[in-house]
């Protein structure tokens, strides 16, 4: 998926609580030197940057890198936004007091490549702090729908269910070859709008997935069934009868050399 596609800050601004309580546990302090993983548009690079740390913010998607540093100049933030991936970080070796990607890492193609990447950079006294959807709920759902019916229209085989960055045994799998061992705690965020109908529009008009799905559901006779049946689950979901909240789980994974 094209992340530069929508307008990504628009979602951005609802996960920015996440981004809080990760920084917050990671408690970069003056001279700490930050990579922020899969910055978008960089909420959680702006907090560190905030605290005093060096940072770096690290994106594939360059229209967000844009966004993040013109973000960062307004607020007088000294911070460096590059493009990059998590299997490929254009940092030195041991560069790094504080590796962090908040729902970025997740969305990697390869997670063992990542991996390696991220315990690259990072120093042997550091820490790496990574946040993953737990793939339940409404939010979760929807998005598995969505990509369903594209999939389906595609005529693509179903999709390899994505690595499990939310579970223990699979993150411990994962690096401690690396010698990184790890602390899993779990929160939850949630999402509000005026209403559920409010909610969906709001998606489709800034939503990545949703401005890349949307012409080939329409081009297939199928976009008014799945949003149909996107509302369908967020009305079912909805927690607030005087106007719309769902919630979901994401998990925080601290790793470091023991």
């Amino acid at each position: 998926m094209e992340w530069s596609q929508g307008t990504y800050e628009e979602i951005a601004d609802q996960l920015l609580p996440a981004a809080e309580v990760a920084v917050g546990q990671a408690a970069p302090s003056k001279g700490d030197r930050v990579i922020d993983v899969g910055c978008g548009t960089g909420n959680a690079a702006l907090l560190a940057a905030e605290r005093g740390a060096t940072v770096t913010g690290v994106d594939p998607a360059e229209r967000l890198l844009e966004v993040a540093a013109a973000e960062a100049a307004r607020r007088g933030l000294e911070a460096k936004f590059v493009v990059g991936e998590a299997a490929s970080i254009p940092a030195p070796d041991a560069s790094a007091d504080i590796v962090m990607s908040v729902f970025g890492a997740i969305f990697a193609p390869d997670p063992r490549a990542a991996a390696e990447e991220m315990t690259r950079v990072l120093d042997p006294g550091g820490r790496m702090l990574l946040t993953a959807w737990v793939p339940d709920g409404a939010i979760s759902r929807a998005v598995r729908l969505t990509r369903q019916v594209v999939s389906e229209i595609q005529g693509e085989p179903p999709a390899v269910p994505p690595f499990p960055w939310h579970e223990r045994e699979a993150l411990e799998e994962l690096f401690e070859p690396h010698g990184l061992y790890l602390s899993l705690g779990e929160h939850r965020l949630s999402f509000t709008a005026d209403s559920a109908e409010a909610f969906l529009e709001h998606g489709e008009q800034n939503h990545p997935l949703s401005i890349a799905a949307r012409p080939i559901l329409e081009k297939a006779g199928r976009h008014e069934d799945v949003r149909a049946g996107l509302l369908r689950l967020y009305e079912e979901a909805n927690e607030d009868p005087e106007g719309f909240r769902v919630t979901s789980s994401y998990v925080i994974a601290e790793l470091r050399r023991p």
